[in-house]
């Protein structure tokens, strides 16, 4: 976009029409003066904090992914079955869902730096603190795990609206996807890093000492590189000085915007398959090792497998899922929950094939495992894309927040306990026989394929919305009167 001319800077210059947001992002909206982002924030700090963030939320997801690396090791030394393992990842999403809603009223209306500065402090605190229990106290480990996801909670909330208010259109879409690229590689090197330093150490524990210095250094560079932007701050009609509301009237306003509803709906099932497999295909492929007389011992390698496949699958999929929703969004303004719902579909075949096919071949299940992953990580960076055109700047951290809880509760927070918990109701039905080790498991993930199609038909119901769109939010309405 060209600079205007001098005379062109004054009030002659031709006003933009209103966002409506609640619809999808118009061609018609303004650009920013500035194409990187925020008027106030130089390009280069833009993807210096870009980079910063991108480093943080890959610690952040190894935090969440670390525990399946090193499961078997974690049920010895605590003397967990399945049911109680699948509630430690429980009680970590409880811990987070709890907090998110507190952190999106902080972000929304004081510093987003400190309430990310104090959420990175907390989560590495909580985990270096679990690493020294003894196996009597498996409830205080538990504890840990619940103040550790309170920290996330900061994070994961307030991180995406800062790069919303840094950057607009294109530069947004893959801003966001760079940004959730380290979801599924945080994902994958948690496993990584716990079945490695677990070999190398021969002690578990040190996967969760380690992970305190690599959050010092992000700490630092979070304070003095990452800028805390103005609430709409790359876009024209930024509501920075606009009149605050209370938390009652934003979630109010939420509750009405159909096309945020639905697309929750749509996050909320793609985080109960995502987590209830994160959680438990490391240990069903060692199951299925242990069928088939291939690995006898618990020196399974397929935690470390699974992790590599999740980095590399995560990859690809966040970045050819955001390319097809930015190139379809010029045929329809509704082309990101469209590919979010074919995605899911798409996916649930896959799924069901990886599962039927282990007790055959192991190779048939990492091959439709793989590709399930890639589909589902479509839907990484394009959801909160939706949110952040749906949703009107000054409610966005509160969007953000009410969307991880709703998606916590109904979604990974539960459904790794549900799978432990029907794995072992059938393990108790009918002993525990390498075959029936695996087919408990192989059972229970049925579950996740009825929820992933679920999934699908929410977000084809998010497009209907977008379609359809909504009327403006009235604190826009407001400004544009003002100018008008």
């Amino acid at each position: 976009m060209e600079s205007p001319g001098p005379g062109e800077a004054s009030g002659l210059r031709a006003q933009p029409a209103p966002r409506l947001y609640g619809t999808a992002p118009s061609e018609a909206s303004p650009e920013p003066q500035e194409p990187g982002g925020a008027r106030s924030v130089p390009r280069c700090r833009a993807y210096g904090a870009v980079a910063v963030l991108c480093y943080i939320n890959l610690l952040n997801y190894m935090h969440w992914f670390i525990i399946p690396g090193v499961l078997l090791d974690i049920q010895k030394h605590f003397g967990l079955n399945d049911l109680e393992a699948g509630l430690l990842q429980t009680v970590f999403i409880s811990g987070l869902l709890l907090a998110a809603p507190l952190f999106g009223y902080l972000g929304d209306r004081y510093s987003r730096k400190v309430t990310l500065s104090v959420g990175v402090i907390l989560w590495s605190s909580g985990s270096l603190s679990g690493s020294f229990l003894p196996g009597r106290d498996s409830w205080l480990f538990f504890l840990s795990r619940g103040v550790v996801g309170v920290g996330v909670a900061s994070y994961s909330t307030i991180a995406p609206t800062i790069i919303g208010d840094l950057f607009v259109k294109d530069q947004r879409t893959r801003m966001l996807s760079l940004f959730y690229i380290f979801i599924p590689v945080g994902s994958g090197l948690g496993y990584v890093l716990g079945s490695a330093v677990t070999k190398a150490t021969g002690d578990w524990h040190w996967a969760f000492r380690i992970m305190p210095c690599l959050e010092a250094v992000a700490l630092v560079l979070l304070v003095l590189l990452v800028p805390d932007p103005p609430l709409g701050g790359a876009e024209e009609q930024s509501e920075a000085g606009g009149p605050r509301t209370s938390w009652c009237e934003d979630v109010r306003y939420l509750g009405k915007n159909w096309s945020f509803v639905w697309s929750t709906l749509g996050v909320t099932a793609m985080a109960f398959v995502m987590g209830a497999l994160g959680f438990w295909v490391p240990k069903f492929l060692y199951y299925t090792r242990v069928l088939h007389g291939l690995q006898p011992s618990c020196d399974s390698p397929d935690s470390l497998i699974f992790g590599a496949l999740t980095v590399v699958t995560g990859i690809v999929g966040v970045l050819v899922g955001a390319e097809i929703a930015r190139r379809y969004k010029k045929l329809t303004p509704t082309a990101e929950p469209l590919v979010c719902a074919g995605s899911m579909l798409a996916a649930a075949p896959c799924l069901y094939l990886a599962i039927i096919l282990a007790q055959r071949t192991i190779l048939a299940a990492y091959v439709f495992l793989t590709l399930g992953e890639v589909l589902l990580s479509f839907n990484w960076a394009i959801v909160t894309d939706i949110l952040l055109s749906v949703v009107m700047p000054s409610r966005r951290g509160t969007a953000e927040a009410l969307q991880i809880t709703v998606g916590h509760i109904l979604g990974d927070a539960g459904s790794p306990y549900l799978i432990g918990q029907v794995s072992s109701v059938l393990q108790a039905a009918h002993g525990d026989s390498s075959l029936w080790l695996f087919r408990s498991l192989q059972y229970s993930f049925f579950i996740c394929i009825f929820v992933d199609v679920l999934g699908g038909a929410c977000f084809l119901m998010t497009a209907l919305h977008m379609e359809r769109g909504l009327p403006p939010a009235p604190a826009i309405e407001e400004s544009w009167e003002h100018r008008g």
